[in-house]
């Protein structure tokens, strides 16, 4: 599914900080212990009916602890919810949440001991999980989650068109000068046919593609320590010109946020995109042939991914314990196995990937095996901040003139540098 940015209101986050959600109610040990899961699951959707049979096949073999599964929205309005329930000091025990607002949850005081559950639990083996989802988990040594989902962008293609344009399929070994020649060469304004899609609504959507190509060019979005910007540099500029030199020509077909580029790529007005596992479904429903393969490459093969966790509060001893074992067994290889079949989501775990039965995921959903394949070029992460959404607002509007010819890359970046700056010396 598509991951959203989304800012979250600071009256809130104060509320959270001086909330409860740290007593002491719960079962004592070997008594009955009954926890509540919040997620975001709407129906009709294959990870609703999961959740909603996984708890129960866990509420069968665990006879001291039931979990029980409650819709609580997504979006924005989640993290408000969760964040309301901690200042009336009845949190749920288990909330999914946004990678992204990590660091806003971890100011509250009414996390679970994630990392002293961890800590004393070798067979947990949290090395196992994908190195940009542990590192969306964690702010300042804090493990405040537990990796729930993953994806990536990779190069989604229309068969059709690349062989009515002359073009061999991409391949691994691409480079941005063969993604922009095939671009230009898919391009026909006679049909209104561009080479490629790009989200342009200056939101996330926009930033994040932006990142991947920054990190490809060998650049860093901050520097070390989170404060001072690093992107205005000699890569940013490289990654900015790329997206420059295709809008020219226009090439490149703008999205404003509508996410009308699926319905151009399955009428053939498209010829590639770069998105995520969380398109399939729409674009295999088009009837269009299309291949999958690894985002081109400048200096080395990189790629963005969006975790989300399963953030754990703490509501006693009793209750936080079942929560974790919940979170164990959940996000264990061969159950991580079971919800990949029923939903099609990508694996959390390396070791998921090596079990047997991980033969009949890629022959269910055969369009995800690149994107599994290309968890190994997440090496990155965004940074988690909880200013993180005021520079991505910066950086959107950035790419964005850019992209409309309003501004060269290195007067947007600059611009950029100044404001970020700004807001990472601002008192937190």
């Amino acid at each position: 599914m598509k991951r959203y940015f989304v800012v979250v209101i600071a009256a809130v986050l104060a509320l959270s900080a001086c909330g409860g959600g740290s007593s002491s109610s719960g079962s004592g040990s070997g008594k009955h212990v009954n926890i509540v899961l919040w997620h975001g699951f709407t129906s009709p959707g294959a990870e609703l009916d999961a959740i909603k049979a996984m708890t129960a096949e866990f509420n069968r073999t665990h006879p001291t602890i039931t979990v029980t599964p409650q819709f609580a929205g997504n979006s924005d309005y989640a993290l408000q919810k969760v964040l309301a329930a901690i200042a009336g000091g009845n949190p749920p025990d288990i909330a999914y949440l946004y990678g992204s607002w990590s660091a806003n949850i971890a100011t509250t005081p009414a996390l679970a001991p994630l990392n002293s559950f961890i800590a004393h639990d070798s067979s947990f083996n949290w090395n196992d999980f994908w190195p940009v989802e542990r590192g969306v988990a964690t702010v300042k040594g804090q493990i405040v989650g537990v990796p729930a989902l993953v994806d990536n962008l990779a190069l989604v293609y229309n068969k059709q068109l690349f062989a009515q344009a002359g073009l061999a399929p991409p391949t691994a070994n691409w480079t941005w000068t063969d993604f922009a020649n095939a671009a230009q060469k898919l391009t026909n304004p006679a049909k209104k046919q561009f080479g490629w899609a790009y989200v342009n609504d200056g939101s996330e959507d926009t930033v994040w593609r932006f990142w991947a190509m920054l990190w490809e060019a060998g650049g860093s979005i901050l520097e070390s320590g989170s404060k001072q910007a690093a992107f205005n540099s000699p890569a940013g500029v490289n990654a900015l010109t790329f997206l420059q030199n295709l809008a020219r020509k226009q090439s490149i077909y703008l999205d404003t946020g509508s996410g009308n580029y699926l319905g151009l790529f399955n009428s053939g007005h498209i010829g590639m995109l770069w998105t995520g596992p969380w398109d399939l479904a729409q674009i295999a429903s088009g009837h269009v042939s299309f291949g999958v393969q690894i985002l081109p490459a400048d200096l080395n093969h990189q790629t963005i991914a969006g975790p989300d966790n399963w953030v754990a509060f703490n509501n006693g001893s009793a209750r936080s314990h079942a929560a974790y074992e919940f979170l164990k067994w959940f996000t264990s290889p061969a159950v991580n196995l079971e919800w990949c079949l029923r939903t099609g989501d990508l694996p959390i775990r390396a070791a998921t990937t090596k079990l047997p039965g991980f033969k009949q995921y890629l022959a269910k959903y055969p369009g995800d095996r690149v994107w599994v394949q290309n968890l190994n070029n997440a090496l990155q992460a965004r940074p988690v901040l909880a200013t993180y959404p005021k520079i991505s607002q910066v950086i959107g509007q950035a790419v964005q003139s850019v992209l409309l010819l309003k501004s060269s890359p290195q007067q947007a970046l600059s611009s950029a540098d100044q404001q970020v700056n700004s807001i990472l010396a601002a008192p937190s």
